[in-house]
């Protein structure tokens, strides 16, 4: 990683903006359900407070959209914080303003303070140098550990950096080294799998993917796509007709490139995405025209057990089937636990619900790396520059 680590910036006695994404999940009756992201921070902020200094937590959290929205405030995530940090975290009801600027002034060495939800001013999507100078004059250096966030142009992960010292935190500095192999120095086979809905959230990924991998196996909604381009019958299952002819091009580059693209031989069908409907088992060729598929059969199962066995880099985003009925988990939960054994490999997942499904199987430590991302996982692997990274300074 080219950019300057939290290793190489003098954080000792300093003020540090530290931006982190704590974007966490949150139940109806307001309990964090997956505090994942928050975890992964700890390291970067003990070091800081190690070092004496006073951290300023920058995060967002929901979608705002530029309005202070009472159920979005911060407050059980700084006490979350503050329980898995075994410290008090002061959660300041503001971003900027007199209040904000008098707290950090009072601030002590060890002290650490969150700001309200960034995203409760419109100038936070802007880009607003007005509220980037407001931000980085509450500190003296600035530390990126929002990875998940890197993607985004966002004032405070983009532009803050353009008026102080910046480096990046150990958790972003750990998913850009891991990434990195994975993109330029991957041990070969290299497999990479991909599922969810839609093809097209995923074009330039697959592109991208087809110069660096051996093969790609394509499992989800957007398996019948490339399906359908094949000339198979899909039933009523989700298609998007207006990338057939993008997923035929791909199909036809991957031949000419010897990447071999691996899609469904069976799949289970029903009448209704419904918990309880009844489902079964079908060939590919034999999907009736009044059913769904809505996950990949024990054949393809098989299939794409084999080809990550053999693999010595693997990297995964996107379910299998629709995971959120039970009944259409087998095939997500399969390939989970056959990515997991393969302990020769570096095996990388990333994205929400490929996250989920490996923590509700107790199989995080047997991947190598699951990122904290979704939409900068994807990005990065797609071969696109991040602006949360760019924007940091370079190492010397």
């Amino acid at each position: 990683m080219a950019k300057r680590s939290i290793r190489d910036l003098d954080v000792h006695n300093k003020k540090v903006l530290l931006r982190v994404d704590y974007n966490v999940p949150i139940s109806k009756e307001g309990a964090i359900t997956d505090d994942k992201r928050i975890i992964e921070t700890l390291p970067t902020i003990r070091y800081l407070l190690e070092n004496d200094a006073v951290v300023i937590l920058v995060t967002h959290l929901g979608r705002p959209e530029g309005k202070v929205v009472e159920s979005l405030r911060l407050d059980r995530v700084a006490q979350k914080l503050s329980t898995l940090l075994g410290k008090p975290v002061r959660k300041l009801d503001s971003v900027i303003g007199p209040d904000v600027t008098e707290a950090v002034a009072h601030a002590k060495p060890g002290d650490v303070l969150m700001l309200e939800n960034v995203r409760f001013l419109k100038d936070e999507k802007t880009g607003s140098e007005e509220l980037a100078k407001s931000l980085a004059a509450l500190a003296d250096v600035y530390v990126d550990d929002a990875f998940a966030t890197a993607h985004r142009p966002d004032t405070s992960v983009a532009g803050v950096p353009q008026f102080l010292p910046s480096a990046a935190g150990f958790l972003l500095e750990r998913e850009v080294r891991v990434l990195e192999t994975v993109t330029t120095s991957a041990k070969r086979p290299f497999v990479a799998i991909l599922g969810g809905a839609k093809v097209s959230d995923k074009i330039g990924l697959i592109k991208n993917l087809l110069t660096k991998t051996d093969a790609i196996l394509i499992g989800g909604g957007m398996a019948f796509t490339f399906l359908k381009a094949m000339g198979y019958g899909v039933g009523f299952s989700l298609v998007e007709e207006d990338y057939l002819k993008v997923a035929d091009e791909i199909l036809e580059s991957a031949k000419a490139q010897g990447t071999r693209i691996v899609l469904p031989v069976d799949v289970v069908v029903t009448a209704e995405i419904k918990a309880g409907n009844p489902h079964r088992t079908v060939d590919i060729e034999e999907i009736p025209a009044d059913q769904i598929g809505v996950d990949i059969g024990p054949r393809t199962i098989e299939a794409f057990t084999h080809e990550t066995s053999n693999a010595r880099t693997i990297i995964w985003n996107g379910p299998m089937g629709v995971i959120e009925i039970p009944e259409f988990t087998e095939g997500t939960k399969a390939l989970a636990r056959a990515i997991a054994s393969n302990k020769e490999a570096l095996t990388v997942a990333g994205g929400g619900e490929t996250a989920s499904v490996i923590d509700a199987l107790g199989l995080q430590d047997d991947f190598k790396h699951v990122s904290t991302g979704g939409g900068a996982f994807l990005e990065y692997l797609e071969g696109k520059q991040l602006p949360g990274i760019e924007a940091i300074d370079s190492a010397d």
